[in-house]
């Protein structure tokens, strides 16, 4: 392989991040300020990782941040599976037997509406 093949090759893969966090600092506490600091790390959902960073860094956690509740998060990921369906049935019926146009632009619109029902429901909670 030439040089110009090695720098025009696309890479694969999960794209590397800007800054590395390859630094490990451990911290000694007991189990009553270890519990203290895992519940306050659960209820600003974040690690405890994210949590002492975020403290240690800032000084404070910035709550602003939304939650999903459970139920929403279900509920869009059932549309967007269904969506997925959807197109993956399309794709199969069109290997063995051709959809006419008009039912081809009907999966296509019905699964387009469903990603935007999905993203209406989220963004109804922000």
């Amino acid at each position: 392989m030439t040089q110009e093949n090695k720098q025009t090759k696309k890479k694969v893969g999960r794209p590397s991040k800007g800054i590395k966090k390859d630094q490990f600092l451990a911290i000694k506490c007991n189990q009553w300020e270890r519990s203290i600091i895992e519940a306050k790390a659960s209820a600003s959902n974040l690690t405890i990782s994210e949590y002492l960073r975020k403290m240690g860094v800032a000084g404070k956690i910035d709550r602003r941040e939304k939650v999903f509740p459970k139920e929403v998060l279900e509920l869009t990921g059932t549309l967007n599976h269904l969506a997925a369906n959807l197109n993956q049935i399309a794709r199969i019926r069109n290997g063995i037997e051709q959809l006419s146009l008009k039912e081809l632009s009907e999966l296509k619109v019905q699964s387009g509406d469903l990603k935007a029902l999905a993203e209406q429901i989220k963004a109804y909670f922000l």
